[in-house]
């Protein structure tokens, strides 16, 4: 039994000077109006947050870019959420994704596919794309006032693919929707979707962990980095994430914590970047975006209702300024998502870079030193 969660505000504020991340949604409401806009160097000062003593990490390669997705008309990409194919292959969900110049360029789409035919964490090198040679929008978004459709999660259960999207202007969303693919993510089908404004705006950002229980276990936030969120915790049964009806609240009501109490957050609340949820190794872990200091961090932990209030947070990606990237210092990061097939001993992530029209791309890195859960 778990001992009641107590908010710990966080207090950490940025610290003078300190930029914010560039703003995507100015930049792809020029895009929308034909304009090639590009964003300027924004990004923690070196060293600003310094990572957990133990844990060093790497970068393992670049995923995308001009001489390796450019063959699929997706030079300019994001995000790229790894997710194990049934058929064994590994597909990269990207966001916002252009042609041409840079950032903001034509042929604007989002979400699109890139494919590794080998999964393995060590190999992965985008040699296919869900479209051929022009990797196409894998579901419908004409960009009309220039809203969009953003990946949070992608994930598979059996033979089945699942694709969760913020649709709206970035950062305004309007809705999510919930989509299903039984061919490998080469074609999408739509299941639901859910009001942007539920639970107070903080069941817009979804991540999902498939658990060896039977259930998915959900973890949400707003999806806006100026907004302080909570963080939610949902199940629901693997063979039922198509159905609104059918998710469940972890919440703390009457003086205990209890499936199917209302929602309540199940860490301090903050402002919060991508997520990640996964189950792994025994345990779980959750990977995002800190805001504030700006950082890529993990919590790893036994159970889906394990206290991440108390849980360590351990830092694996840290900020610094171009022509300064080493080891685990990266300028302008944000992701941070799970590779499939790798752990807690060897982590390898996803990690997003944008601090100019040209340098906008998905990069893998390598973490090492990561404390296991608590049992």
């Amino acid at each position: 039994m778990h001992e009641p969660h107590r908010f710990r505000p966080d207090g950490r504020t940025d610290g003078p000077g300190r930029p914010r991340p560039p703003s995507r949604r100015s930049l792809l409401r020029s895009a929308a109006a034909g304009v090639l806009a590009s964003a300027g160097i924004v990004t923690g000062a070196p060293g600003a947050a310094a990572a957990t003593s133990r844990v060093t990490g790497s970068k393992v390669r670049d995923l995308s870019g001009p001489a390796l997705t450019g063959r699929f008309a997706a030079p300019w990409t994001d995000l790229g959420i790894p997710v194990r194919c049934p058929d064994g292959s590994m597909l990269f969900v990207c966001g916002d994704t252009f042609d041409g110049g840079g950032v903001g360029g034509p042929d604007w789409r989002s979400p699109v596919g890139l494919r590794s035919s080998n999964a393995a964490p060590g190999s992965l090198v985008v040699d296919g794309a869900v479209g051929g040679s022009r990797a196409v929008g894998l579901v419908p978004e004409g960009h009309t006032g220039g809203t969009t459709a953003i990946p949070s999660d992608v994930f598979t259960v059996g033979p089945t693919m699942y694709m969760h999207l913020m649709r709206g202007v970035i950062h305004e969303t309007h809705h999510t929707d919930f989509w299903r693919s039984a061919d490998n993510g080469e074609t999408w089908q739509y299941l639901c979707q859910w009001p942007g404004g539920l639970h107070g705006g903080q069941f817009q950002q979804k991540t999902y962990a498939v658990a060896d229980d039977g259930y998915l276990y959900v973890l949400s936030t707003a999806f806006d980095r100026d907004v302080t969120s909570g963080l939610l915790l949902h199940r629901v049964r693997q063979d039922a994430p198509g159905d609104p009806a059918a998710y469940e609240p972890w919440g703390y009501a009457g003086g205990a914590w209890a499936w199917g109490n209302p929602p309540t957050t199940v860490t301090s609340p903050r402002r919060w970047g991508e997520i990640c949820f996964r189950a792994m190794g025994g345990g779980y872990a959750l990977t995002w975006l800190n805001m504030s200091p700006l950082d890529i961090r993990a919590q790893i932990f036994a159970t889906p209702t394990s206290n991440l209030f108390t849980t360590a947070e351990q830092t694996m990606i840290v900020p610094t300024v171009p022509g300064r990237e080493t080891g685990n210092a990266v300028a302008s990061p944000y992701g941070g998502f799970i590779v499939p097939g790798s752990g807690v001993d060897d982590l390898h992530i996803v990690v997003s870079q944008w601090y100019d029209a040209q340098n906008y791309r998905v990069m893998q890195y390598r973490v090492n030193g990561l404390d296991g859960p608590v049992h």
